[in-house]
């Protein structure tokens, strides 16, 4: 299936990138840009965390071609635990709640985009679903973490109430669900045409509702979330864009991360990044989707939001391509 996922992905554009000259990039905001560890997940902070990053956003919209990708990890389990607590009808499934939490959150960042741009570009926000293998091993070991955090004895109970899978998140614990490969994003078409006429797009929230096609050519929702920064890369790829940028609350891809040993990555190829070991759930889904881009003859930037232009300008953060020599280069070196 791996395989497959590959050969199906267009090459990445040849188009040269340098500064000046206007680019197709795909931004995937963090985690840290919708809801930030700790604070409750009101609409009110929501929407404060989402006008900050679209402020910071503002600069590169205006002079490229942009395209926003979010999660939905926190959001589309309080939607489960709010739909759980209306008993007179049946809770809605995944996929529908990963449909809900792309328009609503979609539609805040659209908003607050518009608002930060004064009107300049055109901000469309569009409901997207990903094909994944419905044979894919991820449905048989949920690895996605969802929804708001849980003591050990709180855990407890609801692994035993609603049936969940329940995996540790640090000091804490969370819901874990199926984290298929996404195999192609089904609207990107739509969203070059759109990016053709000048139009700024949201999309993929929460990597896009996961979706099969069955042998008739219908496309069938499945219980799963899939991981946002492995559909922005598979985006990436399908709208020959020049680059992906995966922003964090981190300065640096590091190598033993949080140990004395601890180096910042400045610059790295996918054959360099892929001997490093990173924590499962926190790093390594966007090294991958790094790798993965690299691999297809694109440029992936990690880095900080709050410092995106020095991001740009190669003053902070990672950047993952194919031609580094020795494969991996560190910070003051």
């Amino acid at each position: 299936m791996y395989l497959y996922w590959y050969t199906i992905l267009s090459p990445i554009s040849e188009r040269k990138s340098h500064k000046g000259k206007r680019m197709r990039i795909v931004v995937a905001l963090g985690g840290n840009a919708l809801a930030r560890r700790g604070e409750p997940m009101t609409a009110d902070r929501l929407r404060a965390n989402v006008r900050g990053a679209c402020q910071a956003l503002a600069g590169l919209a205006r002079e490229h071609e942009v395209v926003i990708t979010h999660g939905n990890g926190p959001q589309v389990g309080l939607l489960a635990l709010q739909n759980l607590a209306y008993q007179d009808v049946a809770a809605y499934p995944l996929d529908i709640l990963g449909a809900e939490t792309q328009g609503m959150i979609g539609y805040v960042i659209q908003q607050e985009l518009s608002n930060a741009l004064a009107g300049e570009r055109e901000v469309a926000a569009v409901l997207t679903t990903t094909e994944v293998d419905e044979a894919d091993p991820a449905f048989e070991r949920p690895t996605k973490l969802i929804g708001p955090t849980y003591s050990a004895r709180d855990a407890a109970e609801a692994a035993a109430e609603y049936r969940w899978t329940i995996a540790r998140d640090g000091g804490a614990f969370r819901r874990v669900v199926p984290s298929p490969e996404p195999l192609r994003v089904m609207q990107a078409p739509l969203v070059s045409r759109l990016l053709d006429g000048g139009t700024l797009v949201v999309c993929v929230g929460g990597g896009g509702v996961p979706v099969r096609t069955d042998s008739k050519g219908r496309q069938i929702g499945m219980q799963a979330v899939v991981d946002k920064d492995a559909a922005s890369a598979a985006l990436t790829a399908d709208l020959n864009a020049d680059m992906l940028i995966m922003l964090t609350d981190g300065d640096f891809v590091s190598q033993d991360w949080g140990t004395p040993e601890q180096r910042d990555i400045l610059t790295a190829s996918p054959e360099g990044l892929a001997e490093l070991a990173f924590a499962e759930g926190s790093m390594k889904p966007k090294v991958d989707a790094a790798i993965r881009v690299a691999r297809a003859g694109g440029r992936t930037l990690i880095g900080p939001l709050e410092r995106l232009d020095d991001l740009m300008e190669r003053r902070v953060g990672t950047e993952i391509r194919a031609d580094v020599p020795g494969g991996v280069v560190y910070v003051g070196e």
